[in-house]
């Protein structure tokens, strides 16, 4: 097996680094960037609600930390990460290809596997701070008269790993779709409420074969009741294991998705 050579690798890296600059920036002032900031503080106005009726009403209601963890993080994992992610992701590779600007962008001297870990980075970064700033305020309009509480900043923690892990883990999958598929969008929609929100709930190992299986197992057990949404039929696999699973997910898409980037002869018809 040969080995890269130091100078290719830096090379390599520093191609990406290049990409992901152009593309986060671009990212960040996308029209569409400012259609999902929006979209990702739905689970803000939901907090609001909630918080001034039940200071209006003059009833103590749900802790907030009760709420946050079966009511808001179901908005994020059920469907916030899940739309960001098949958006962004499915947008790697697809995109040049519906702007026209494919073959400007593959005729620059930077690899093309390159260009796909560049942009997934740059999209990442930009889903990451839309989805972090949702959650913070989310957090501290619930939680508004327990801030002191410094077992709260470790569930807050807790909740903004899983999500970020679930952006990295879909990312991949749908830019793995986005560089194989020419209808990426639709077989993406298919997965995420489909697939996704079907076999997690099935019991035994069949809930493994989903990506939420793995995210919902880094969540704290929850009581059972009307708003136990997240942990309905969970058996947890493990953390650390959990841990690895997304990570190779995320790694074996990435993969796929830039050898496809790299091996498949696209044309602008397509």
């Amino acid at each position: 097996m040969t080995s890269i050579p130091p100078t290719d690798f830096r090379s390599f890296l520093s191609s990406v680094g290049r990409v992901f600059a152009v593309f986060f920036r671009q990212g960040r002032k996308a029209r569409r960037t400012r259609f999902f900031f929006l979209f990702s503080f739905l689970p803000v106005a939901v907090s609001l609600v909630i918080k001034f009726n039940q200071v209006f009403s003059g009833k103590p209601g749900r802790e907030g930390g009760y709420l946050f963890t079966n009511l808001i993080m179901l908005f994020y994992l059920q469907m916030i990460i899940l739309i960001l992610a098949l958006f962004y992701g499915t947008s790697v590779c697809s995109e040049e290809l519906e702007g026209k600007t494919l073959a400007y962008l593959i005729t620059r001297p930077i690899p093309k596997a390159a260009i796909v870990l560049g942009k997934y980075a740059a999209y990442m970064a930009v889903m990451t701070g839309m989805v972090i700033l949702g959650l913070i305020f989310s957090f501290f309009v619930l939680n508004v008269d327990r801030l002191l509480d410094p077992s709260l900043y470790g569930l807050l923690g807790r909740y903004l790993g899983v999500l970020i892990l679930g952006l990295m883990a879909y990312g991949a999958f749908f830019t793995f779709l986005g560089s194989s598929l020419k209808r990426s969008i639709f077989f993406g929609l298919l997965f995420s409420f489909g697939w996704e929100n079907v076999i997690q709930y099935f019991p035994g190992s069949t809930q493994r074969l989903a990506i939420a299986h793995y995210l919902k197992s880094f969540l704290p057990a929850t009581s059972s009741g009307r708003f136990s949404f997240l942990t309905f039929r969970l058996e947890p696999t493990k953390p650390g294991l959990a841990l690895l699973m997304l990570f190779a997910i995320a790694a074996a898409f990435l993969a796929l998705a830039c050898l496809f980037f790299s091996k498949k002869e696209y044309s602008l018809e397509d």
